[in-house]
């Protein structure tokens, strides 16, 4: 996932190198170098967290940061800036980043609230009789 993050990066930086000059090009281009280049930044720190809530926040801004991307890519189809035939396939791309990181997000989520729960030393009387 470090790699594929780092490959999602580079072809954003590679969209907004090929996109025309002009004023609203590089508004919405800026926007999208950020969030495209924050995606595999933010990931790497998740890999590094130093606990299970740490790394749901992380994760929780690699989200935010791959739907921003998703935003700004429809923005630029929406100005007319690109083909949506030309940013199919990294539209494609950042659902399916997004999709996984969800996906992490829930694991990390689920697995923290199925932890064994602590029994009680204390019995209920009740039950010792039947």
């Amino acid at each position: 996932m470090k790699q594929r993050t780092k490959e999602f990066a580079l072809r954003v930086i590679r969209l907004i190198q090929a996109l025309s000059k002009g004023r609203i090009a590089d508004v919405i281009g800026r926007q999208l170098i950020r969030s495209g280049t924050s995606v595999g930044a933010n990931y790497r720190a998740a890999c590094r967290a130093r606990s299970q809530a740490d790394f749901i926040a992380k994760m929780g801004i690699v989200e935010e940061e791959t739907d921003e991307s998703l935003y700004w890519m429809e923005l630029l189809i929406a100005a007319n800036l690109i083909t949506e035939a030309k940013l199919s396939s990294l539209m494609k791309e950042t659902g399916e980043i997004l999709a996984i990181v969800v996906s992490s997000i829930n694991t990390a989520r689920g697995s923290k609230r199925t932890s064994p729960k602590r029994k009680s030393a204390i019995r209920n009387p009740q039950s010792a009789i039947e």
